[in-house]
């Protein structure tokens, strides 16, 4: 081989950053993200040697890569814990190292965090009230930025059904509120509630949350009729307590009058 074919070759390796040695590149490198975060991560070299440490780098579409997780000896690189966009579209890289030898990277396919982060499910509770349960819905916490500050649209989609009777589950779609009411339901029956969260932009499917089931009360035990009547005492004393205060000095004075003594006793000059 020629002078000139070597120090081609060289020049070559030296620009790509690959360092002569015989280290083997890491392998399934892939970039993830679920709630916005965002990770690269891959497997060690076949028959790596021990000691081997890794280095990682990371770029935009708009920027040149920059440093990531610097000799490290785990098979994962958080890089959102570095400056990235909820918005970004991003390539990561990543090579073994030991001792002076270095093997040459291997690059990532590139992720957009909006588009292509899993969303979690979100987080539900049940309160039975009378013959209805409330659903209480709070969305899942992202890494960076916050779900509704990435995603304008978003809605759920709240799917129950009695026990046992999966099959004639009921749907209500493009609910907007985190709180819902669910009525026109059997009295102590137990029903079972399963809630998507939806948005329009990412294009993984989502998760489901998990399901939770509560037993609806008794109509004639019913806490909001309780507190219905509650109400109605309360107003009811209310009612009779404040005519009272207002018109106590009438009523002091219809129970005990003022007594006068006549004019002509008051002539009278009192003896000592």
């Amino acid at each position: 081989m020629s002078v000139a074919v070597c120090v081609f070759v060289l020049t070559l390796s030296t620009l790509n950053g690959v360092v002569s040695g015989v280290l083997s590149s890491p392998t399934n490198v892939q970039l993830t993200s679920r709630d916005l975060n965002l990770v690269l991560s891959w497997d060690p070299p076949a028959e790596a040697p021990s000691g081997l440490i890794y280095t990682t780098e990371f770029r935009s579409l708009v920027r040149n890569y920059s440093p990531g997780c610097v000799n490290i000896t785990t098979f994962q690189c958080e890089l959102s814990n570095f400056n990235i966009s909820c918005y970004g579209t991003y390539i990561a890289k990543v090579r073994a190292l030991l001792g002076e030898d270095a093997s040459a990277w291997v690059e990532s396919k590139d992720i957009m965090l909006d588009r292509d982060t899993l969303i979690s499910p979100p987080s539900v509770s049940l309160l039975p009230i009378g013959q209805t349960l409330e659903v209480s819905i709070k969305d899942p916490e992202f890494k960076i930025c916050s779900l509704r500050n990435v995603y304008s649209i978003v809605s759920y989609k709240i799917t129950y059904w009695k026990e046992g009777q999966e099959e004639q589950a009921r749907i209500h779609n493009d609910i907007q509120q985190d709180r819902v009411v669910i009525g026109d339901l059997d009295p102590l029956t137990k029903y079972c509630v399963q809630v998507q969260l939806i948005t329009l932009r990412n294009r993984n499917p989502i998760e489901s949350s998990g399901v939770l089931c509560e037993r609806t009360g008794d109509t004639k035990n019913s806490p909001v009729v309780a507190a219905v009547i509650a109400c109605a005492v309360i107003a009811v004393a209310v009612a009779v307590t404040v005519p009272a205060v207002v018109k106590w000095k009438s009523i002091s004075h219809f129970i005990w009058p003022k007594v006068s003594l006549p004019r002509h006793f008051e002539k009278v000059p009192l003896l000592s």
